[in-house]
């Protein structure tokens, strides 16, 4: 009870909002060259050491308190508390999705904010590594971190990029293993598919998916994109057609397998599937549909997903986040992690379950997420943030890691 009485004196006892203000106006304020603009700069970061200073003057650890409050609402401070008291240890590793979770098309205008730059930046600083966990390429991904976080942090040894859901993971500064191809160590039987997929797929596509979609630049797995605003009415229109092309071309590319086959296969694993095949006029009844065991023991190795209004795509079930973060988490020499989690998409979902089964980490989602994310989330920790606010979310975890920290000090004193 001594650290909720503690914590509670320190957000009612003191001006913490003044001084949150103040560290994130000296924190955030961008390079400018003006002597006016230096001038409030510096007054600000004295406000904010006399601030700092009357804190730490008032508890027994007080530089600890004062930088607790200075990143940290009363409501964040006391999520981390109790999120330490069951965890009873911090963060020591962050798995990120990119977008609709560090950065929103319709909150952000597609950009990753300062805020949240920012505070990937305190954690690198700390010496937490950054597993970015995407399914995008990994051209696009490393061009957008070097823009946001700069090319001495990106390349520091302390980053992984987990691109396209897994297939691979570029992790500079490792030498040879830098850069892992984990689609290299599948076989034949599944690849083969792939590259008929990747040929055909806009070809042979219909004149409405060819004008309304592209194939995203993936190095393995097939992607279809709307060329439309994501969320909009239109790229849901396109996606839903181009769903039900994306199996009926995949029927056409395992052998002894028809369009049957992967409609009821794929309806029955995945209700938005289901759906989408009854919205467009198409449904099955996958329980009256056998399938053969040669054509199910290939489908069984390959993963359709559906991302509303976002995308169509085949992937390989045996390369997920899951797998990808493993091997990012093996090169940055991460032997016992405790991950901050955040994603959105069912992707994302599985590396949530994996850290709650292993007991290695908490997972965090926007208010916009997937409905399973949300349950898996609100049934665990309750980490949810509004849409283009993860920094509230990293707010969080930097609070429960310098509670940790304080933990530790005591315990050594």
């Amino acid at each position: 009870m001594e650290r909720y009485d503690q914590l509670y004196a320190l957000y009612a006892d003191f001006d913490t909002e003044t001084l949150r203000a103040y560290r994130d106006f000296v924190d955030l304020f961008p390079p400018v060259d003006s002597r006016v603009a230096l001038g409030y700069w510096e007054r600000a970061n004295r406000k904010l050491r006399e601030h700092e200073e009357e804190i730490a003057a008032a508890f027994s650890d007080g530089e600890a308190f004062a930088e607790l409050a200075a990143h940290a609402t009363r409501e964040q401070a006391f999520t981390a508390l109790d999120l330490y008291a069951t965890y009873e240890r911090g963060v020591n590793v962050l798995v990120l999705d990119v977008d609709e979770t560090l950065r929103s098309a319709g909150q952000t205008d597609n950009e990753i904010p300062r805020e949240t730059l920012h505070y990937l930046t305190e954690f690198h600083e700390a010496g937490v590594p950054i597993v970015i966990c995407t399914g995008q390429t990994l051209e696009n991904v490393k061009g957008f971190l070097i823009q946001g976080l700069g090319n001495e942090l990106v390349h520091s040894g302390d980053v992984s990029v987990v691109y396209e859901a897994g297939t691979g993971v570029f992790t500079p500064g490792h030498g040879s293993d830098t850069k892992r191809l984990l689609y290299e160590d599948l076989d034949d039987a599944v690849t083969d598919v792939f590259d008929a997929v990747r040929s055909r797929i806009l070809p042979e596509a219909p004149e409405s998916i060819r004008r309304g979609c592209h194939l995203q630049g993936n190095e393995f797995n097939v992607t279809l994109k709307p060329n439309y605003e994501t969320g909009s009415d239109d790229a849901e229109a396109v996606i839903d057609e181009a769903m039900v092309y994306v199996l009926d071309l995949l029927a056409e590319a395992v052998p002894g397998a028809d369009a049957e086959h992967t409609r009821a296969y794929y309806a029955a694993a995945d209700p938005e599937i289901d759906r989408v095949l009854d919205d467009e006029g198409e449904s099955i009844d996958p329980e009256s549909v056998e399938i053969p065991a040669d054509v199910a023991s290939v489908l069984d190795r390959i993963d359709v997903a559906y991302y509303e209004a976002d995308a169509a795509e085949i992937a390989s079930r045996e390369l997920n986040k899951v797998v990808g973060v493993e091997a990012a988490l093996e090169v940055l020499g991460v032997d016992d992690p405790f991950a901050l989690v955040m994603g959105d998409s069912k992707s994302d979902l599985r590396v949530m379950e994996w850290v709650a089964a292993e007991d290695a980490g908490i997972a965090a989602a926007p208010e916009h997420a997937s409905g399973r994310v949300l349950e898996h989330v609100r049934g665990a920790d309750g980490l949810v943030f509004d849409a283009g606010a993860a920094d509230d979310v990293l707010r969080t975890a930097f609070a429960l890691n310098r509670l940790a920290e304080r933990e530790r000090s005591a315990t050594d004193r």
